[in-house]
């Protein structure tokens, strides 16, 4: 049997083990075959990234290294830095999460390529490692690479900054590629863009690759197997269909059965993981998920348990999500699938059944009210721009930047309006024009029925108290010098309420979002990511507003952690009779969660109707894109599906695209005729009704070609 490419056996890393030792990763064996995909998916802190970087040597001094790693029949351990120098850039590669950090701003893309393809081959000329690097930028499909090449990362867009990581990782033909978290900050269009190059990547060099996530639905479309850890450790490691079909550890069925699903039902509730991974500054007595799993038993706190397969067949009839079935392929599990739970076998016998270790909350009865058709929030026409200018003593306007270009929207008593669309697509200004309330620059925007541009000072103040803001960053938005209490009651303070009744209105808001009314006097960094989240909410509710603005509110949390929060928003929309503007750029949390739903494209809303309608039935080539794009955890449905891949990335809001602004990258329009192309290319497309919503697009009629052009991709 041929040897694993690499091969990882009792890993150990502490920080500060000499002071405040922290066991951040304990014991992790894995192994990585010659061109396998590995997938190491967990939430923030379990030790993904501490292991790989390990592998990488390129932890920090005060990081204690214990354990093995053999890399291609060679101990990596103990190796000096200029050692694991020839190795790094050469066998073993790395694609980091934030690629603007990780490429140096002083040099240009084409010097930080050629740089490492000459340190591994000195014989390498100057033109042939120009050529070279000109080679892999078109390969990694940045466009003009022979011009890219001289541009410096600021003049790179996200999506590619973390091309040209790529295109530096697989220079010089590696063995492996570990990619950490190569798409968390990216759109889902361009998440597809890097996964596929990722995928090219591996096909060109035959490199093995270790993805590390924390989205599943990413590592089912991608990874061949799977390892889940959990503080610190593998807690279930398998080939990817077996462990999204019939997972055996607690911890991942809670993860599964947490994520918002584009497949499924949005009126199936998502099921949060209540708590937070213990801190490591210990090592765990007994199992670390303890005290977190609806099923512990008192045995699970006597020790670790070790990461063994069950020894009982599979069962048919104990699915992990609703409408799933297990695929049962030779009536056992074997050694690939392993699980650290001593009720592995109980969970795969089907005896402790999956849905009932985490069950689904119970709906919350909706407020007895009748809210019609009453308008709260209306926006006509609005338009937003922005001077560009030059010059440092004489400034002078030199164009616009066309931010919101012309929108209509309106947010009725009682529902959930979702605004999605790629960074730069001018949601976030348009919250805020709304935010502002002083009137549009362009156009009328209305709150309850009272046009903002007629406000005056008095009745702006009084008006702001019935539309609130929950910001995307919990941390950032709360004050780290206040408690808690201070931070919610800040909104009465202002409008002048007695302090007594501040810290009643407080301790009731807190209960409301599902908070000890004991932690009003706590500070900011005492709570989780989860937790400030509910506190920014409660901040926001504490004025009894009619109108949220949600501006990308669980983006910034683990898909855990995201499912509580999802249904905290849901809850209290039941309870209160509340209207939400949900920002998002995660079209599966906005299923969940939304009523209606526009989708933008540069300034511009381009689709718009109820959320079914839109998710079920797409009719804008861009909609089609981005709900194709968006991952599924479950194999064997992202294998059958043809992905509708955009090219490039957003156009400048400063270029004005005569004809439809969407045609510089619609997949819709490189399959049509001359004549419709031109069609395209005069008319600016505006909202007209299509199957009962609107659509900004003169060739709905012709969707059937790329319908069957995305059949004949999955086929």
């Amino acid at each position: 049997m041929t040897e694993p490419l690499l091969t990882v056996s009792d890993l150990s890393v502490t920080f500060n083990p000499s002071i405040k030792p922290v066991h951040a990763v304990r014991g992790v064996d894995y192994t990585v075959n010659h061109g396998e995909f590995l997938g190491i998916v967990g939430e923030s802190g379990s030790g993904k990234s501490v292991s790989s970087m390990a592998v990488m040597g390129l932890l920090p001094s005060s990081a204690k290294v214990e354990g093995s790693i053999r890399f291609d029949g060679r101990e990596l351990l103990g190796l000096n830095d200029r050692e694991l120098s020839k190795l790094r850039g050469g066998d073993i590669a790395m694609v980091f999460q934030d690629p603007l950090s990780a490429l140096t701003p002083v040099y240009t893309i084409g010097q930080q390529i050629i740089e490492g393809l000459r340190l591994h081959d000195r014989a390498l000329t100057p033109h042939a490692a120009r050529t070279r690097a000109e080679e892999l930028l078109r390969a990694v499909g940045i466009p003009n690479p022979t011009r890219r090449l001289e541009a410096f990362p600021h003049e790179f867009s996200g999506g590619m900054r973390q091309r040209a990581m790529i295109a530096i990782a697989i220079a010089n033909d590696p063995k492996l590629i570990i990619a950490d978290e190569p798409t968390t900050a990216l759109d889902v269009t361009i998440q597809a863009q890097i996964l596929d190059v990722l995928q090219k990547a591996k096909d060109l060099t035959g490199a093995a690759v270790v993805l590390i996530t924390h989205d599943l639905g990413v590592v089912a479309g991608n990874a061949d197997r799977v390892a889940v850890m959990y503080a610190g450790r593998i807690v279930e490691t398998a080939p990817v269909e077996p462990l999204f079909r019939e997972p055996v550890m607690p911890y991942t069925i809670g993860l599964l059965r947490s994520m918002p699903n584009m497949a499924s039902s949005r009126a199936e509730r998502l099921v949060p993981l209540d708590g937070r991974p213990p801190l490591l500054t210990q090592k765990p007595t007994g199992c670390p998920f303890a005290d977190r799993c609806p099923a512990v038993l008192d045995a699970c706190r006597e020790g670790e348990p070790a990461l063994v397969a069950p020894t009982v067949a599979p069962s048919a009839d104990n699915p992990v999500l609703t409408g799933t079935t297990p695929t049962i392929t030779n009536g056992a599990f074997d050694d690939e699938h392993t699980a650290a739970c001593i009720r592995r076998d109980e969970i795969a016998a089907g005896t402790l059944a999956r849905s009932e270790i985490f069950p689904r909350p119970e709906d919350v009865p909706e407020a007895s009210v009748d809210h019609g058709d009453d308008v709260v929030l209306e926006l006509d026409d609005v338009v937003k721009t922005f001077p560009l200018t030059k010059g440092a003593v004489f400034r002078r306007r030199i164009g616009e930047v066309h931010a919101v270009d012309g929108i209509s929207l309106t947010l009725k008593r009682g529902q959930v309006l979702g605004l999605v669309g790629e960074s730069g697509c001018g949601k976030t200004t348009t919250i805020m024009e709304i935010l502002e309330l002083a009137g549009a620059q362009q156009g009328t925007i209305k709150v309850n029925g009272v046009d903002t541009s007629t406000l005056t000072k008095q009745d702006r103040r009084a008006l702001r108290s019935d539309i609130q803001v929950v910001f995307q960053d919990p941390m950032a938005s709360l004050d780290p010098r206040l408690d808690i209490g201070s931070v919610i009651g800040e909104p009465l303070t202002v409008h002048g309420v007695p302090k007594d009744e501040i810290r009643r209105r407080v301790r009731d808001t807190l209960e409301l979002v599902g908070l000890e009314p004991s932690y009003i006097d706590r500070y900011p960094h005492e709570f989780s990511g989860g937790q400030r989240q509910r506190i920014g909410i409660a901040r926001a509710l504490i004025v009894e507003p009619k109108i949220l603005v949600l501006d990308e509110p669980v983006s910034a949390l683990d898909v855990s952690v995201q499912a509580g929060v999802i249904n905290l928003l849901e809850d209290l929309k039941h309870r209160l009779g509340l209207s939400y503007l949900f920002v998002a750029h995660d079209l599966s949390v906005v299923r969940h969660i939304a009523d209606d739903v526009a989708v933008m494209y540069l300034g511009r809303i381009v689709e718009y109707g109820e959320g079914d309608r839109v998710f079920d039935d797409p009719q804008h080539p861009y909609t089609r894109a981005l709900l194709s794009a968006v991952p599924v955890p479950d194999p064997s449905a992202e294998a059958a599906r043809g992905r509708i891949l955009l090219d490039g990335d957003l156009p400048s809001p400063t270029d004005r695209i005569e004809g439809c602004r969407f045609r510089t990258r619609c997949p819709l329009y490189q399959l049509l005729d001359e004549g419709r192309q031109q069609q395209c290319r005069s008319v600016d497309p505006r909202l007209q009704d299509v199957h009962g919503r609107g659509v900004a697009c003169v060739q709905t009629d012709q969707n059937h070609l790329l319908t069957e052009r995305t059949a004949a991709v999955a086929r």
